[in-house]
């Protein structure tokens, strides 16, 4: 008896295995892949300069991705910053930008729903990024750039915890 019940169940299992992988498909891309040469990336590049301009590389709507070339010159006073949800990677196309990291934000104000800003990072490090550098922060990280008297731009990809709504 306990071996027709052990064999029973075996054969069941088999059958909703078999029945489930049956089933299951791969999943679908939600939009187009996208490919961009460095020749596109470099024009698009000096479409920002002189100013301090923003250029997302594809839209991001219904996905937990967005992705921008960014560029600025001799900026200063940008608000130290902390993401609930988002992790952040820069790349640096060319110049140098200065960047501190850790600590904690001094007085921090949520601006947007998980979104802090603060006047100043304490007890963070400082790093001098330049072209070829790759920094990733992840979410929870006090982060702050200036590029007073410099010239700076980079590749910025964010990663969201999730899809970011799509736009009316």
């Amino acid at each position: 008896m306990y071996l027709h019940r052990v064999m029973f169940i075996s054969m069941v299992c088999a059958i909703c295995v078999t029945t489930v992988c049956a089933q299951r498909k791969p999943s679908e891309a939600i939009r187009p892949f996208v490919v961009r040469s460095a020749q596109s990336l470099d024009d698009l590049q000096k479409t920002l300069e002189p100013d301090n301009k923003i250029s997302e590389l594809i839209d991001s709507a219904g996905m937990q991705l967005r992705v921008a070339v960014q560029h600025e010159k001799n900026k200063t006073g940008a608000a130290a910053e902390l993401h609930d949800a988002s992790d952040d990677v820069y790349y640096v196309l060319d110049g140098s930008a200065t960047l501190v990291l850790g600590g904690k934000l001094d007085s921090p104000k949520e601006t947007d729903p998980g979104e802090w800003r603060s006047p100043q990072i304490i007890d963070g490090k400082t790093f001098e990024i330049k072209k070829g550098d790759l920094v990733v922060v992840p979410r929870g990280t006090p982060h702050q750039r200036s590029t007073a008297n410099k010239d700076f731009t980079m590749i910025l990809i964010k990663i969201y915890s999730e899809p970011l709504k799509k736009r009316a």
